[in-house]
Order: structure tokens, then C-alpha cells, then sequence
């Protein structure tokens, strides 16, 4: 695999040569400098980089304008901003990155150290790594071809694992799509949920993630793991007044049991009404069925919803755990979060778990559960029973 096209935005030469030599020293990397942004944008009109590592506070053109050009480019890069500015100023100036559509995958505190730039090389990796093995031709899914693949069960529920944080064994899932394609292979759900959407299948694939998730159960269970799951619902479909009353009857007759099922209410969309968020929420309680608010820290989700609506589950958005042990206000909120929830009597789980620190911090906030790839991608059914089963002698502690 070639290497990867790395390009350092610094403006004082001693720091250029020692990220340098740092990166030099992590792997195998295709290095090239520049001094000061309007160098760096001339070199990334010149040819593509896979990931830009800049200064914030640079004379001339500063790291935040730097960041703003960064989003005109046709192919734009990761990003890792260092500066010897407070988190703070980090942290804003990352979330002008990513309110453009650039990827921040590294907040770096001056002076850098070795553990902190092998922390965003390890990162590096992993993204390209899972975006490679995820790699698929782009293709336009039409109605037809959608629908068949609706019929042919072609779309099957992956399981990915959530960890006590108290002993470390496995505690739920949260069933997640993946499209068995019979050209393109597995397909993450990226690359044909939004044709779903367009077509008005999101239902259709609720009720047949539904009945696998149910089906796994009863597998699980006749192995002696009673496992609740957690099954996404876009939120718009709350807009159906008898939804609740239709899954409710679904699940009975399929011999699922209510209470050990979990609707995790997404933020891809948004119902007509409030009313209707709230109705739905409160239907879906009724019929005895579980009820998380997902990605808590980002656009429709709020504090006046989690208070309002009868949750049982509370999932905190990766965006506010990634990188949590290496900013003092991130940390403050987190703990914040997990002991608002915790004093609603919510099971508070952290999601995009990706570092030992990471975990380690939620542990020490006292937060409920954990999942993302340090503990275990989605994977099958039957590969979900082989962790069950090495669970009990296996502990990411």
C-alpha cells in the first residue's frame, strides 16, 4: 500500500523539522512542508494529501482561515490542528472544520508530543483502513432494485456490542444494516440508506431489522444470554400515529419480547410536528418497549427532549467522546451529561469509543456502557454468539 501524503503547515523551521522526524519515525510517511497557509494551499492545488496537520496561530493567514480555504478543495483532506492555545480555541477552531465538511481527527496541544502524533497517525490509519475495506463502485439504487433486495433479505442486522463499564461484559447490541450485495459485497449503510429514504423504505427496513433482531435473541437466548437490543427508527416515522400499536403487534407475534427491545429515536430526520416526537415517545413507553435518545449533543436531540420524553437510554454522540481525555471542558461536559442521566435513571451509553483513554475517562465519570472499534466493530449474528461466549473470559479491561 503506498504511503500516505502527509503535509505540515508551521511556520517556525525548528518545529517543522521535529514533526518531521516524528512522523518519520512512526511510519512510513510521503512528507512535505509548508510555511505559512497561502504555501499550503499552493501545494494541495498542486496534488492531493491524505492528511494535513496545521498550526493555529500562524502570522499572515491564521489556522482558521487556513481551514475555511481547506473547504474549497475538490478532495479535501483529514485535518489535525495543533496550537499552543487553550482547548477551547482548539475545539472551536475544529468544529469550524467540521461545520464545513472537513475532518478533524486530531486536537494537538503545543508543545507536541510523540504520544499525541502517533495517537493521530493511529487514527489515520484506522479511517482508511475501514474506508478502504467499505470501498464500493458509487452506484444510483433504483426502486426495483431496492425492493428486491427488500424481498431477497439481502439487507441483514449486524450486532455491535455494548460493554458494561462496570465489569466489562457484554450487556446489549445495537443492530445495525448491512446489504449482503451480490456484486458490490457488504455495503455500509452510507452508501443506500439515503435511496431508501427517497423511495420510502425506511419502514420496510425497521420491520425486517425488526425481525432479525428478534430472531438473534431467541439464538442467543436458547445458549442462555438474555441480550436487549437497540434498533434505530428514523424519527419522522413517528408521524404515524398507530406505529407503536403496529410494532407492538408485530413483535407479539413473532414471540419478541417488548422490554427487551430499544427504539434508539435517530437524528437523520425530524417529524412534522413536535407533537408527534413526543406522542410517539410516549406510545412506544406505553406498549412496554425501551427508548434511547441517540447522538445526545447534536442538532434536534436537547436537554428539553431528554427531560421531557420518557427515555430509558441516553447515548452520548462520538463527536463529544472522541478525544474527551485530551480537553478539560469536554471532560467537564461528559461528566455533566452522564450525571444528568444517571439522575433521570437513564442507562447512559457512550458511543465511537476508539482509545483506552477514552474508555478509561468514562469509566472514571461513572457512564453506564461503551461501544465503538476499541471494543468490537458490528459483526454477525453468529459471530456476536462466538463474543458472547468468550465474553466471560475475554474483558477489554
Amino acid at each position: 500500500m503506498k504511503p500516505y501524503n502527509i503535509l505540515i503547515v508551521e511556520d517556525h523551521p525548528f518545529q517543522r523539522m521535529y514533526l518531521q522526524h516524528l512522523l518519520s519515525e512512526l511510519g512510513e510517511f510521503d512528507l512535505e512542508c509548508a510555511q505559512d497557509g497561502n504555501e499550503a494551499l499552493q501545494r494541495l492545488q498542486q496534488r492531493d494529501f491524505d492528511f494535513v496537520l496545521t498550526d493555529l496561530l500562524m502570522p499572515g493567514m491564521d489556522g482558521v482561515q487556513f481551514i475555511q480555504h481547506l473547504a474549497g478543495l475538490r478532495r479535501k483532506p483529514d485535518l489535525a490542528i495543533m496550537s499552543a492555545a487553550s482547548r477551547r480555541m482548539l475545539m472551536a477552531a475544529s468544529l469550524v472544520a467540521k461545520n464545513l465538511g472537513v475532518e478533524v481527527i486530531g486536537l494537538i496541544s503545543k508543545p507536541v508530543s510523540p504520544s499525541a502524533l502517533r495517537s493521530v497517525t493511529e487514527q489515520l490509519r484506522r479511517k482508511h483502513d475501514s474506508a478502504a475495506q467499505a470501498a464500493a463502485p458509487v452506484t444510483e439504487f433504483d426502486h426495483q432494485t431496492l425492493l428486491q433486495a427488500l424481498n431477497d433479505r439481502a439487507f441483514q442486522a449486524w450486532f455491535q456490542p455494548k460493554k458494561s463499564l462496570h465489569n466489562g461484559r457484554i450487556v446489549a447490541a445495537e443492530a445495525l444494516v448491512r446489504w449482503m450485495h451480490p456484486e458490490q459485497g457488504v455495503l455500509l449503510p452510507s452508501s443506500f440508506l439515503p435511496a431508501l429514504k427517497t423511495f420510502g423504505l425506511e419502514e420496510r427496513l425497521l420491520w425486517l431489522m425488526l425481525k432479525q433482531a428478534m430472531d438473534a435473541q431467541a439464538r442467543w437466548r436458547e445458549q442462555g444470554y438474555d441480550i436487549p437490543v437497540s434498533i434505530n427508527l428514523p424519527t419522522h416515522l413517528l408521524n404515524s400515529h398507530d406505529l407503536a400499536d403496529r410494532l407492538l403487534e408485530f413483535v407479539l407475534h413473532h414471540q419478541g419480547i417488548p422490554g427487551k427491545l430499544c427504539f434508539e429515536l435517530m437524528e437523520s430526520s425530524t417529524p412534522e410536528d413536535i407533537s408527534n416526537f413526543y406522542a410517539g415517545a410516549c406510545r412506544l413507553r406505553i406498549k412496554g418497549f425501551g427508548l434511547s435518545q441517540d447522538d445526545f449533543g447534536q442538532g434536534y436531540s436537547s436537554y428539553l427532549n431528554l427531560v421531557s420524553a420518557p427515555f430509558t437510554e441516553l447515548k452520548i454522540d462520538r463527536a463529544l467522546v472522541q478525544g474527551c481525555h485530551q480537553n478539560e471542558n469536554m471532560a467537564s461536559a461528559l461528566a455533566s451529561i452522564v450525571a444528568l442521566g444517571r439522575k433521570l435513571g437513564l442507562t447512559v451509553v457512550a458511543e465511537g469509543v476508539e482509545t483506552a483513554q477514552e474508555l478509561a475517562l468514562l469509566r472514571k465519570i461513572d457512564c453506564h456502557q461503551a461501544q465503538g472499534f476499541l471494543i468490537s466493530h458490528a459483526v454477525s449474528s453468529d459471530q456476536f454468539q462466538q463474543l458472547l461466549n468468550l465474553d466471560g473470559a475475554a474483558t477489554f479491561y
